[in-house]
């Protein structure tokens, strides 16, 4: 009781340090591990555990899967659909043989043990990239790709292991049996996912669970990943895997009621179970078996995270526009590998060790913990870093109402490359701006709560254009009261508004006057009017503060070579008033500019006169 109490213990501290601190908390789960193990405190053995440990950790990742599944919606899925099939296939395959021919050549195992770990190290999972997620803010077709990966690949990776293991390396019943077996128990997995989910769909919709009793859905929730688990593993071993994934899957993407607090409940579960066996798996590393690798487990990391991942998101990302390189980057730099690896491998080398294969049982647990120790300190611990320096966080631009007004600036902004999330409360709406490729947040924009779950935190804008003034004004309120959002700009419906909406620091656009002025200059200057309607990858217009002080206090006639040829400087603000510049105005730092011409010739510019820290 004890060694679980600070096992337990031990995981939610970590919990506290790494939200605190922003790094991935499966990090710190790999060093209490060893800490509580036998190579150092020694509170944590094999013993510890007994015979109970499979079951903990088959029900523990059941869990795991299950609530990662139930998180991912099918519309989020359709953003990332091709890079997603194409990362647990193609991708796949090239990390289980590429795996496989590594092991084999650098460590000189045997090919049924250098295949049994190509298969575990293909999966990632929802464990080691949930918590990057939560520090990474990436746009959502990245995130869907990267989840959809770790869920699909959790499962495809357990089932191929087990089957090699059994039919390869224990029989040798040869590639046909291998390959039929394979089949076999995902077709288990995934007949257990659906009856566990239409059985727990029905009990959800009947009048045993009243609609108002948010407990009892939440205990039946977590029932389908359960039961679904077990009934699997019952028929087929590691099948469970595939049936808690199905039956999450499915029951995530069914209209069933409490979704928000099911998700809650399921999360924290999750974070207790996860901590639990991460830390306990770690514990039982044998480091010596790891050192013992030598130059062969470091020649096998390096292929893996220098030439495998970043191959295989080359191939998943290639063609789709969708994806910028920065995207594609960050994809190949992140691929830590998880629990799955972990489980499965310290089950298989106790089976070789007690069938007398102790060699191939330490080479099995060593090579992987090897990978995983590797990729989550380097992959997952500098994810932040390596996010920041690829610029694949930007801050985000949150508009309020998914209406044509809202779609259609969306579209304008996100061909400036703004990263934008609309939030919509209409179902019909939400699910039209999802379909044309937006990211969508459903819920009430005037609610605290739905604005956080946006992520108002990482925005640097919020923008409010639904038909309801008092709601626009609330959300403004609340942008600028409680998350201290500094620039916020309006849709006004009703001329008279406008005042309310100035007074509170809000940068007001009645929609009358915007209409007119429209109208007008597409009467009297056409040619701009179209030139700017349709800004996008070939040409733009930026306002930028001087913030390069090597550039400040220089006319425009010295700064010449610093504008790239294709934009010019078209407008100087300074102290709220604006000027067209003459060749002899002189910038001065803090002064705001206006860049007009070419798209790349702007970003230079604006990159230049505002550098980044």
């Amino acid at each position: 009781m004890p060694v679980i109490a600070a096992i337990l213990v031990s995981g939610l501290v970590v919990q506290l340090l790494a939200h605190r601190l922003k790094v991935p908390s499966v990090i710190f789960y790999l060093l209490i591990g060893v800490v509580l193990g036998p190579e150092v405190l020694g509170l944590v053995t094999l013993e510890t555990f007994g015979s109970g440990l499979e079951i903990i950790v088959g029900i523990s990742v059941a869990i795991i899967v299950f609530e990662g599944a139930f998180a991912l919606r099918i519309e989020r899925i359709r953003g990332a659909s091709t890079v997603s099939l194409r990362l647990v296939t193609v991708s796949a395959l090239v990390m289980f043989v590429g795996t496989a021919i590594a092991v084999r050549f650098l460590e000189g195992a045997n090919w049924e043990i250098s295949l049994l770990i190509g298969a575990l190290l293909v999966a990632t999972g929802p464990t080691v990239i949930t918590p990057i997620l939560n520090v990474v803010r990436v746009r959502d077709h990245v995130a869907t790709a990267l989840e959809t990966e770790g869920i699909v690949n959790d499962v495809t990776a357990a089932i191929v292991a087990v089957v090699i293991f059994e039919t390869l390396l224990l029989d040798d019943l040869g590639v046909p049996a291998t390959v039929a077996s394979f089949f076999q128990r995902l077709g288990v997995g995934v007949a257990a996912g659906v009856l566990a989910a239409v059985i727990i769909y029905l009990l959800l919709d009947s009048e045993y669970v009243p609609e108002r009793d948010v407990q009892a859905s939440q205990f039946l929730v977590l029932a389908a990943a359960v039961g679904a688990f077990g009934a699997a593993e019952v028929v087929a071993a590691e099948a469970g895997i595939a049936a808690a994934a199905t039956s999450g899957i499915l029951l995530g993407n069914l209209d069933i009621a409490h979704r928000e607090e099911i998700e809650e409940f399921a999360e924290n579960t999750t974070l207790v179970v996860l901590s639990f066996v991460f830390i306990s798996l770690a514990a039982l590393i044998d480091v010596e078996a790891i050192a013992a690798l030598g130059l062969g487990a470091v020649g096998l990391v390096l292929v893996i995270m220098l030439v495998l991942r970043p191959l295989g998101a080359i191939i998943a990302t290639a063609g789709v526009e969708r994806f910028t390189w920065p995207e594609r980057l960050f994809l190949a730099s992140v691929g830590p590998r998880g629990i799955i690896p972990a489980s499965v491998a310290t089950l298989f080398a106790i089976e070789l060790e007690l069938a007398g294969n102790v060699a191939a049982g330490e080479l099995l647990v060593g090579t992987v913990f090897a990978v995983i120790f590797a990729t989550v300190a380097i992959e997952a611990g500098l994810a932040r870093q390596i996010g920041d320096v690829l610029g694949v966080s930007p801050m985000r631009t949150i508009i309020i109402g998914g209406g044509r007004v809202g779609r259609a600036l969306a579209t304008r902004l996100e061909r400036r490359g703004e990263y934008v999330v609309i939030v919509e409360i209409d179902d019909e709406e939400s699910e039209r701006a999802r379909s044309e490729g937006f990211t969508v947040y459903e819920g009430d924009g005037s609610d605290a709560e739905t604005l956080r779950g946006a992520g108002i935190g990482d925005a640097k804008r919020v923008i409010t254009v639904t038909g309801d003034d008092d709601i626009n004004l609330l959300a403004c309120q609340l942008a600028i009261t409680k998350f201290d959002v500094e620039m916020v700009y309006s849709r006004v419906n009703q001329p008279g508004n406008v005042d309310a909406f100035n007074s509170i620091g809000v940068k007001a656009i009645d929609s009358p006057t915007a209409t007119a002025v429209a109208i007008d200059d597409e009467i009297e200057r056409p040619a701009i009017t179209h030139w700017m309607n349709e800004l996008g990858d070939s040409h733009d217009v930026q306002e930028v503060a001087v913030t390069a002080e090597n550039l400040a206090g220089k006319s425009i006639r010295d700064l010449n070579a610093q504008i790239p040829d294709g934009t010019f400087v078209a407008v100087v603000s300074r102290d709220g008033e604006n000027h067209v510049p003459s060749a002899d105005s002189v910038l001065e730092y803090g002064d705001h500019v206006t860049f007009i011409g070419d798209s790349d010739a702007v970003r230079k510019a604006m990159d230049r006169f505002h550098p980044h820290d």
